[in-house]
């Protein structure tokens, strides 16, 4: 088979830490064919989609790991699988390039994730479906209407930006901090930008669980823990990644979002839980595999290329 990955420049990945790197070391190793693009690298031109890719061979020697064939322009129909990993924010740049993608034959090629489904499933506003699941939400870019919901609330909240991405832009504002009136206006242009604000969960000093999603299942889950000082448990501004099991709770929200996810062709996303709430799902690059992977023991990677190579077959039956 032949896959397309569309996705940030390969060669300034961590090989240890970049999920879309097992995706494609996976695929290889099972002699699939291996493309490379950007998504300045997707265009459309006499009636088809087209990408200038690259074939691409890959090892793990960090620095040496990317083997880059000559760019062509090609088809995008002659790929069985155009993997969309191209990394968060989700700004105009990608939305443009989920259009192009959604221009693509999908019943001759497996969008993953289709690109309307990461048009309409926004990380932070997607779990507003779900009300049951979420703790106390407002979105809003008033800040007084945010500062009632904070005392309706008990007086200590979170906000963060709705196109942020790796807890930049977080702040927890709790009764009487002086910096309140600040941050919200900051956070708001004055009034100008909705907001999230949620409800504080103290169990995030325990850390939030980010649970792997795979077609309707749960297959794997690791903890994030945040350093003393810092209120984000994220791994790359110093957060710690711990063993997670998945119990009921977890397998009853994948239940729970599974239908719409899958209306949508998201086929793998990354699920944000702090005490039993949904805070985020993650669909644009979900990553976290090879870290569950060294904790539990699991290759999490062969899974998801397992249910590409099923879905292909599908298409070509």
């Amino acid at each position: 088979m032949k896959f397309l990955h569309v996705m940030d420049p390969i060669e300034r990945i961590d090989i240890d830490k970049d999920t879309s790197f097992v995706f494609i070391l996976e695929a290889q190793q099972r002699g699939h064919d291996n493309y490379y693009c950007g998504i300045s690298g997707l265009a459309f031109n006499e009636g088809r989609v087209i990408a200038h890719a690259a074939p691409l061979k890959v090892q793990r020697k960090q620095g040496e790991h990317a083997d880059i064939g000559g760019y062509l322009w090609r088809d995008a129909a002659e790929f069985d699988c155009i993997l969309m990993r191209k990394d968060p924010p989700f700004d105009t740049d990608f939305f443009f390039a989920t259009h192009l993608l959604s221009l693509v034959d999908e019943s001759r090629t497996l969008l993953f994730n289709n690109p309307r489904g990461l048009r309409e499933a926004s990380e932070k506003m997607f779990i507003l479906n779900f009300p049951e699941l979420i703790a106390e939400t407002m979105v809003a870019a008033d800040p007084a209407a945010i500062l009632e919901f904070a005392q309706r609330v008990g007086g200590d909240i979170v906000v963060k930006p709705l196109d942020g991405c790796g807890g930049a832009g977080i702040f927890r504002i709790t009764r009487g901090d002086l910096n309140t009136n600040a941050i919200l206006e900051v956070s708001t242009g004055e009034g100008r930008r909705p907001i999230m604000a949620q409800r504080y969960l103290p169990k995030s000093r325990e850390g939030d669980t980010r649970l792997h999603y795979l077609d309707g299942q749960a297959v794997g889950a690791m903890k994030r823990v945040p350093q003393q000082n810092d209120l984000r448990g994220n791994l790359h501004v110093g957060g710690r990644s711990v063993r997670a099991e998945i119990g009921e709770k977890e397998r009853e929200i994948c239940k729970r979002v599974a239908p719409r996810l899958s209306e949508l062709g998201i086929y793998y996303a990354g699920l944000d839980i702090i005490g039993g709430y949904v805070t985020e799902v993650n669909v644009t690059s979900p990553t976290g595999i090879q870290e569950t992977n060294a904790l539990s023991g699991l290759k999490l990677e062969a899974e998801v290329i397992d249910m590409v190579e099923r879905k292909c077959a599908a298409l070509k039956r």
